[in-house]
Parts: C-alpha cells; structure tokens; sequence
C-alpha cells in the first residue's frame, strides 16, 4: 500500500480552550484529538456540551487504556504517596518517571494489592491526579482490566454524544484492539496509539492493516518507555512501514515554545524560580529536518500535541509551520 497523497495535520485541544472554534473552523486540519486524560466525567459532560454544531474538522477522542496513571495523591509531606488506576507489581526500589520524562522518584513501597505507591522523598514537580507515570523496570507486571470504570463510563458518554472516530491509548495486543472495537463498534475508526516496547512487539507480530484501524506513532510516551533515546528512530520506521497511513504525534514543533525563568518573592520575602512560557517567532532548524525525515520515511499525517496546544499563539504558529513545510517541501 501506498503512503497516502497530500499531508494531513491533527492538533490536540479541549472544546473550553478559548482557540477551540478557531482551529474547529480552520480547513488546513484534518481532525482535532479530545484528550481527556485530566478530565473527569464530569468534566467530560461539560466539555461535550461546549462542542457546537456543524463543525468541519472531524473530532477523535481519546481514551485511555493500559497506561499508568495517578488517580489520588495523598497528602503527606514527607514522601509522594500515590494511588494508580491499574494494579502493578514490581521490584522495589526502583526509578520512576514524571512528567514525560524530565523528572523522576525512586519508588520505595508498592502495597495495597498494587495500587498504592510510596516513594523515597519525591519528584521536583507537583504530581497531580490524572497525570501519567513510567516505570521501566524489566519486572514490571500491570494487573487488572484494560479500561477502568471511569473510562468505560467515557466510552459511552462519547458514543451517546455521537463521536464515532477514537484514539486508543497504549496498544499492546491484539486483544486490546478487539476488545475496544466490541465496545465501540467493529468498523468504528480507530487510531491505535503505540507508546511502549509492549505495542512494538504489537505492530511487528500481529497488527494486521484494516481500513479502519490506523497505526500511531505517539511518540510523548514511546520515547520515555524505550530503553535507549535512538530507539525512538527504529520504531517509527516499523510503524509506517506496517501502515502507510500511520501518524507521527507528538514532540514536533516544540522549539516554538521558549521557557524564560523569572524569579518571584512570596508574602515572607522568599524569593523562588518560576518559568514563564513565551513564544518563540522562529522554528528551529532541527524541527523542519524532523519533519523532512518523517515524510520521507513516508508519514502522511502529523498530530500537534504537548504544551504548544494549550495556547492559541503557540499552536498558530505551529500551523503555520506544518502548513508551510507542506506546500514547500510535502508536494
């Protein structure tokens, strides 16, 4: 199968982010991804009830299956304690990784049938309820079901709204897929998001291409789960080589992004570091070369995720990048 003609873009946004009619109603895109992975369903209802009619980019969502993510943080000065969707067993002590990788804590004590994580000290950053975590030690077994109850309940909140496209979040059988398509539909269209060596082992053994089923190289988590950064290459080209019209998401364009550190004095007259995000005006030069390789390998579709999608500068001008490198160089 061929790679697919022209260059489809995707960009990752919440129907309460300000931007979100600007980008619903803009031609250049192809799809807009629903990341629900910090809302509640609650939050969920009224993030559905925002999205008005008529729109003309097509709307995925995304819901999440195997990958670890915190549930309740509870207080406790002294060390992170934590609560896990899903169950787990492995080796203590051991690292683990926050925050797409930029920050880490060593994993002390793993109890209560395996949700509870209790940790020597803690990571720089606060760790918050619905953030996602990484634990890459060989020993690592995760339990229980793939879809929890909150994102079963998800599931059907998003069908009775009529959302018939989806990513699914960390693919890694098989089994997973059939079990979601059983939920959402058989010739529902659905992204299969691959973000672990387990969903690599996935692609290279059982995936089997269907007009319905298109691979995703979801590379915020694959990058953080595989044992050595150049990694990341080899499992790009086994995705697209698997499915011609697979997607590359994530870490692109980030170079629009300059983070300025500013100091802040509190009520006590303590002085801290905060960083503040600004737009950079220029893309970098390995941003383009980036985009070139991808599309040469023969990625036709390229999803913007990360903090530039947070705010409405910062995703313009990657659009306009993704845009212009389109008609430049994709033709």
């Amino acid at each position: 199968m061929k790679p697919p003609k022209g260059l489809d873009l995707l960009v990752t946004l919440l129907p309460s982010f300000s931007h979100f009619q600007k980008f619903a109603d803009d031609r250049r895109l192809a799809g807009i991804r629903l990341n629900s992975a910090m809302l509640t369903n609650f939050d969920l209802d009224r993030e559905l009830a925002l999205i008005p009619k008529g729109l003309r980019v097509p709307l995925y969502f995304d819901i999440k299956g195997r990958q670890l993510r915190v549930v309740e943080v509870y207080e406790n000065p002294a060390f992170l304690d934590l609560r896990l969707n899903h169950p787990i067993k492995v080796v203590t002590p051991t690292p683990v990784l926050f925050k797409g990788g930029e920050d880490d804590a060593l994993l002390a004590e793993v109890s209560e049938d395996g949700y509870r994580l209790k940790f020597h000290g803690g990571p720089h950053n606060f760790v918050r309820a619905g953030e996602s975590l990484h634990i890459r030690h060989k020993s690592l077994r995760v339990g229980g079901e793939q879809f929890v109850d909150a994102e079963l309940k998800k599931i059907e909140q998003v069908k009775k709204f009529g959302i018939e496209r989806w990513f699914l979040s960390y693919v890694q059988s098989k089994r997973d897929v059939d079990e979601f398509l059983e939920l959402v539909g058989k010739d529902a269209e659905v992204v299969l998001k691959i973000e672990s060596k387990q969903g690599l082992e996935y692609v290279a053994r059982e995936f089997k291409k269907r007009d319905n089923l298109r691979l995703c190289a979801a590379k915020g988590d694959l990058y953080v789960e595989l044992d050595w950064p150049h990694e990341i290459l080899k499992a790009q080209e086994l995705i697209i080589e698997k499915d011609p019209q697979a997607n590359a998401g994530s870490r692109m364009l980030l170079s629009v992004i300059k983070r300025v550190p500013r100091i802040e004095i509190d009520e006590h007259g303590t002085p801290s570091i905060k960083t503040e995000i600004c737009l950079s005006d220029v893309p970098s030069d390995a941003d383009f070369e980036q985009l070139a390789w991808l599309y040469n390998i023969g990625y036709r579709s390229f999803m913007l995720c990360d903090e530039l999608c947070l705010r409405d500068d910062l995703l313009t001008l990657a659009t306009n990048a993704l845009d212009t490198f389109k008609s430049y160089y994709a033709r």
